[in-house]
């Protein structure tokens, strides 16, 4: 079975799923400025994925979703950050 559409993927539906957590958890924080920063990446994670799916070759579709990766560890790096804080 081929996938025919990003929202198949369960790689995407997870990270929106790991977007709407992160959303729930910062919403009071008064940090703008981290809240917008975690929020934004957290959601580059599965903007990225749907956009790479989108492309016309593999090749593009793998560079997307090493930018997911890269978003998805500025998140967990975020998360220590805030835990140390």
């Amino acid at each position: 079975m081929t996938v025919q559409r990003f929202d198949d993927l369960k790689v995407r539906q997870k990270s929106q799923d790991l977007a709407v957590k992160i959303y729930g958890q910062f919403s009071g924080i008064r940090d703008f400025g981290f809240r917008n920063q975690i929020t934004r990446a957290s959601v580059s994670i599965s903007n990225n994925i749907a956009e790479g799916f989108e492309r016309s070759s593999n090749a593009d579709f793998k560079r997307f979703l090493y930018f997911s990766l890269a978003s998805n560890s500025e998140v967990q790096s975020m998360l220590y950050l805030s835990e140390r804080l």
